[in-house]
């Protein structure tokens, strides 16, 4: 190809495949869900990126900020990019990743009540926790494998969204606000930070119920945390659904650092582990899935 007038060799070039980058997503009729569709086919066939079951399958949603209003999806919502309530665009999304790589599955906008003519009595209008679900059973149905789902608190908060995990059966471990309450006497402990709070924990020497965990990173570095079960109102080892906190300091439980983790994981030797299908999990790997987000 010849170079353009006054440019550096390879210049020229580098810019009429931009510009046929540019006219194939624009003008060219092409099908993003086929083609996605391929890309997740050959991720799976090939054994070096193929999904297995000691990942995960995250959940998750990303914000950026769009002026205007003519782009579909785009209005004033939170944006996670900028940690406000902005203009912008929303994306959920799901990615595989095990210790070594990831990648992204599925993406679906969100768009807000507000777009649509009966606001959140449109027919159209979906949650992110929704969406989320669909773009799970999405997953499902090009055979991803994975040992959980793991999402933060905005979706682990949201009572249809756990309980729709819960009804399928699907495994999942998922954060929670340190401040969600529950229903209990006056006196009794109502937070997980509460329950955490009223562990028991000397100094490394005598940690009493807390247990090292140590976590590996991209980078090479690595680091010991501290985690422990949480036993408090319908929480525990030999419950359906349990609650755990991992922390890098058990006395002083910083907020930057300290995860309250749920989980319908159950727990090695409790009679929950004998009858479920989804495998027992212990304190250290409920803690290692959620990592992996």
């Amino acid at each position: 190809m010849t170079a353009l007038a006054g440019t550096e060799p390879g210049v020229g070039a580098q810019a009429a495949a931009v510009q046929r980058l540019q006219s194939f997503v624009s003008e060219s009729t092409w099908a993003a869900t086929a083609v996605n569709q391929r890309r997740l086919e050959l991720l799976q066939a090939d054994w070096r990126t193929t999904t297995h079951e000691q990942g995960v399958l995250v959940i998750d949603d990303t914000g950026d900020r769009k002026s205007g209003k003519q782009t579909a999806h785009v209005g004033r919502q939170y944006l996670g990019s900028i940690g406000k309530i902005d203009n912008g665009l929303v994306v959920v999304s799901t990615l595989w990743a095990d210790a070594e790589r990831y990648y992204p599955l599925h993406a679906e906008p969100y768009t807000p009540a507000r777009r649509l003519p009966q606001g959140k009595a449109d027919a159209a209008f979906r949650t992110k926790p929704r969406i989320a679900l669909q773009l799970i059973e999405a997953a499902l149905n090009v055979g991803v494998l994975f040992r959980a789902i793991v999402a933060d608190s905005g979706y682990g908060t949201n009572s249809t969204f756990v309980g729709e995990l819960l009804e399928e059966g699907l495994p999942y471990v998922v954060s929670i606000k340190p401040s969600e309450g529950v229903w209990a006497p006056a006196a009794a402990v109502h937070t997980p930070q509460e329950a955490a709070a009223a562990l028991p924990w000397q100094d490394a020497a005598q940690p009493g119920p807390w247990i090292a965990v140590v976590r590996s990173f991209h980078d090479g570095h690595s680091e010991t945390w501290w985690a422990a079960e949480l036993v408090y109102g319908p929480y525990g080892p030999q419950r359906p659904v349990r609650r755990l906190v991992a922390t890098t300091d058990p006395r002083r439980l910083p907020t930057a650092s300290s995860w309250y983790l749920e989980t319908n994981l159950p727990a090695p030797g409790s009679r929950q582990a004998r009858q479920s299908p989804l495998g027992a999990a212990s304190i250290a790997e409920v803690v290692r899935l959620y990592g992996l987000r």
